[in-house]
């Protein structure tokens, strides 16, 4: 697999104008070197969000779910069973419940019923006695379930994020991603979607007088005089869930993400994240993007992919630190048996493969009749780190069927590649959605050569040989003076993720001397000399001898260990200079 190291391109105009504007100079260029074109965008109060009303059809939602709450209809959100759909499903909840809503949630089992809103499950909700069903982070793609629910008499909200097919649901849809929807973010995850909707009920209630005007008075002038919520309790919420679904992190999402981030390090936030930071060994008053994203969401994941999405739920819903403590073990239980789980069906899947690909393979498809499905997705993600190639993992489901998770490269769209093996193999797959990087499908268990030589060509189609080397995006180089503890220190304070990348570096540097590190040796610490600065580095994974002069990508990295902290560089590849 070849390799590249590319430098983002700077808008100094840009550039300028942010450290005109008062912008730390370095924080300036890594901003403008990231589609940022204004100080407006370094700016994270919530007052700068886009509105709700040029988000389509979220006042409709809205004035129906303001007449759900001022009438007593019992209200069931159906949620998804991913982190985005779990903190989803908790902010719909919690900010219903504190606007007087009656409500409660469904959340599909991931063997049992499938994915999105089924046909089973809006009679479940009949039979409850539920008027009014609200979908969090899925439902766009579910014809039959709202169909079904609407024939059975229940009204359905649709609020979701994924990309829409032809045809979607005949129902008020609250999705940015909907044909005619002029909301400016195209990024915003489930958790921001129902969020929004929020936004837009509590204006409605407050313009029907429902609210009380004494916010110290819980109840006051009848039994529908209630105190205005305050929404920004739910951005711990919000911020993980967004973290957590890996959607790209445009000004909308870093406003949101910066906010929450800013709760929970002042330990404002509620019970159940408290307790998985703590079941994490993650310090909440450093919280970090990566927190969300490597330790708290594969958590709460873990009861979606193997055993039930509610318990994630009533993790992040606890009211007490005791029960919060008492769910968070038991989800972190789960991400155990996840792992296990993971790396066996790993091993499996690269036993089947050569460890170099033959030449011309543009992609990897995987399945085993033992594989689980639950873990489909995160053995994809591992794969196509491995091997660079979007890949796909199928496990077994009922009645013949396979169900398959995919990831993909930055310069395939896998959402797109699947709709064009759709349209040339109409019979082939049963269904599939998704987004660019991530998607899922199902087919039948012997349409899986067929499909995978399908994949390939279509991917053939669609993609070059650029496409499929790995290509390191940096920061071009940092001067040694200014690689610091107090700069690295100075980007931890700062939002980054998918699509607003985390800096990285390139240099070249003189190794000292280098040690093996770990219990099994697998890591490697070296002392790196740039300019007649020397510094610490760790090289991961890594069982090679480090020759004298090396080409790296690296990122700076404030280091705590034993109550010290130091700069380390995080290095992510090398090659011989």
């Amino acid at each position: 697999m070849s390799v590249k190291i590319q430098t983002r391109p700077i808008n100094q105009t840009v550039c300028d104008t942010l450290i005109h504007a008062g912008a730390d100079p370095l924080i300036a260029r890594l901003c403008a070197a990231r589609d940022v074109r204004s100080p407006d965008e370094l700016d994270d109060k919530l007052s700068g969000l886009l509105p709700y009303r040029t988000l389509a059809n979220c006042e409709a939602a809205a004035v129906r779910l303001a007449d759900a709450v001022e009438g007593g209809e019992k209200i069931l959100i159906v949620a998804d069973y991913d982190a985005d759909g779990a903190t989803a499903c908790s902010v719909g909840v919690s900010g219903l419940g504190a606007m007087g809503a009656k409500v409660d949630f469904l959340v599909p089992n991931r063997f049992e019923h499938g994915y999105g809103l089924t046909p089973e499950l809006s009679e479940i909700a009949a039979a409850q006695g539920v008027k009014l069903l609200v979908t969090v982070d899925n439902g766009i793609a579910s014809l039959a379930g709202v169909a079904r629910a609407q024939a059975l008499g229940l009204d359905v909200i649709v609020t979701d994020h994924h990309l829409p097919a032809e045809q979607v649901p005949d129902c008020i849809i609250v999705n940015p991603n909907q044909r005619g929807c002029g909301f400016a973010s195209k990024s915003l995850a489930g958790v921001g979607v129902i969020f929004y909707v929020l936004m837009a009920l509590r204006v409605e209630l407050r313009r029907r007088g429902y609210f009380s005007h004494n916010a110290e008075t819980p109840f006051s002038d009848g039994p529908n005089k209630i105190a205005e919520p305050n929404l920004a309790e739910l951005l711990d919420l919000v911020a993980l869930g967004t973290v957590a679904d890996v959607v790209p992190l445009d000004h909308n999402n870093r406003i949101l993400v910066s906010q929450g981030l800013k709760r929970m390090r002042q330990g404002r936030m509620r019970p159940g994240i408290r307790a998985l930071f703590e079941v994490a060994r993650r310090d909440w008053r450093k919280a970090q993007p990566f927190d969300m994203g490597f330790a708290l969401g594969p958590r709460i994941n873990a009861a979606g992919r193997l055993d039930d999405m509610s318990v994630g739920i009533a993790c992040l819903l606890a009211q007490s630190e005791a029960e919060a403590q008492m769910l968070a073990a038991q989800l972190n239980d789960l991400n155990i048996e996840r792992r296990e789980i993971e790396q066996s069906m790993l091993q499996d899947a690269l036993d089947g493969f050569p460890d170099i690909l033959p030449a011309g393979q543009t992609t990897l498809v995987a399945y085993r009749d033992d594989f689980h499905q639950g873990v489909v997705g995160i053995v994809a993600s591992r794969l196509k780190d491995r091997f660079y190639r979007p890949t796909i993992v199928f496990a077994p489901a009922d009645n013949g069927e396979v169900r398959g998770s995919g990831r993909s490269i930055p310069n395939l769209h896998l959402r797109d590649a699947l709709d064009l093996v759709s349209k040339r193999h109409p019979d082939l797959i049963l269904k599939f959605g998704g987004h660019a990087m991530a998607a899922g499908l199902s087919i039948l268990e012997h349409n899986i050569p067929a499909f995978q030589t399908a994949f390939e060509a279509a991917v053939r189609d669609m993609v070059g040989d650029d496409d499929l080397s790995q290509t390191f995006i940096t920061d071009g180089s940092l001067p040694a003076a200014e690689i610091t503890l107090a700069q690295a220190q100075n980007l931890a304070r700062h939002v980054w993720g998918q699509g607003f990348a985390p800096p990285s570096f390139t240099d070249e540097f003189h190794v000292v001397r280098q040690q093996f590190m770990g219990a099994e040796g697998k890591h490697k610490k070296v002392w790196l000399q740039k300019d007649g600065y020397e510094f610490e580095a760790m090289f991961w994974r890594c069982s090679e001898d480090i020759p004298e002069y090396i080409r790296t990508v690296y990122r700076p990295v404030a280091n705590e260990w034993r109550n010290n902290v130091e700069l380390q560089l995080y290095i992510d590849y090398w090659e011989a200079a």
